[in-house]
């Protein structure tokens, strides 16, 4: 993990500065204790992506901890992003992540408010939400200025994190969105990771109207759909989804309807990083498909 001691910059911050594309990808820990499958799938993204986002309690659902299995990309010698969400931590455990973070070379850190625990499957947990997104990235903001929350000054000098925060295109509220936004960036956000995106005209809206004022890059979400119910389910479960008629019907008419979701996904890819600075790649359960969706979009990092 050489590439990420001391104050060298990660990838994928270095590509967003300089102004480049950047593409990362999600991969999801495991829901027991062997990472060997998690492992794998990121290992074919390896070379592919600058960088591969690791979700922390998504869907309030019981998984590895993000941070054990960012540390184990990072032995991999694959850059990972750290989901940091506040549902299930206090402050004092949110602070304690963040410094552990830094000290094993995770710099890239997507802070989170975290889904609701009515949406998962253990509804009698008891959420905590000391933090919400913003005050997560006013407390890695701080810690990179040294600042301790008690004590004045870190004694060892500052942390090296480089912050971001989720944005979802499709609210309905552009005034309350783009409040939103801006708080995050005053905060310290340093770039937007997306809901998943499938009008490329809202899509354009948010970055034209909300994020390009702002000097905020973004990834814009890329979701592998994988048939007309998977899409008409997600539409029905997951807050903000909006997946047009027209790419369910598409999927109902397709001889091969996962053919036609890596087909969809590759459009979005090539579409979207004409309008975005990069894009955020989800395909949960079949993370081993993010590839085939890079190479029909004709998009390889390496040859950049």
């Amino acid at each position: 993990m050489a590439y990420l001691k001391g104050n060298l910059k990660p990838n994928l911050q270095s590509s967003l500065e300089s102004g480049g594309i950047a593409v990362t990808a999600e991969i999801m820990p495991p829901r027991g204790g062997d990472p060997s499958r998690s492992i794998a799938m990121a290992r074919k993204l390896k070379g592919l992506v600058n960088a591969i986002n690791v979700t922390d309690g998504s869907r309030a659902v019981m998984r590895m901890s993000s941070l054990a299995v960012c540390k184990l990309l990072l032995d991999e010698g694959i850059e990972p992003i750290l989901q940091i969400a506040c549902r299930d931590r206090n402050r004092i455990g949110l602070q304690a992540d963040l410094l552990g973070a830094h000290a094993l070379g995770i710099k890239n850190v997507l802070c989170l408010t975290g889904d609701p625990v009515r949406v998962g499957d253990q509804q009698n947990a008891r959420p905590v939400h000391d933090y919400e997104s913003v005050q997560l990235l006013k407390q890695v903001k701080a810690f990179n200025q040294a600042l301790d929350p008690v004590l004045g000054s870190l004694p060892d000098g500052p942390t090296n994190l480089f912050p971001g925060a989720a944005a979802d295109p499709n609210c309905k509220s552009y005034s309350s969105l783009r409040k939103r936004i801006e708080r995050k960036k005053e905060a310290g956000a340093r770039f937007l990771q997306t809901q998943m995106v499938m009008d490329a005209q809202k899509l354009e809206d948010f970055c034209k109207e909300v994020a390009n004022p702002l000097n905020i890059p973004v990834l814009a979400g890329v979701f592998l759909l994988k048939s007309a119910k998977n899409a008409v389910f997600i539409n029905k479960v997951v807050p903000g989804a909006s997946i047009p008629d027209s790419l369910i019907s598409r999927l109902e008419k397709a001889k091969d309807p996962a053919l036609e979701g890596l087909e969809i996904a590759a459009e979005q890819v090539k579409r979207f990083l004409g309008i975005a600075q990069g894009v955020h790649l989800m395909a949960i359960k079949a993370e081993q498909k993010i590839p085939q969706i890079l190479e029909k979009a004709d998009l390889n990092l390496l040859q950049q």
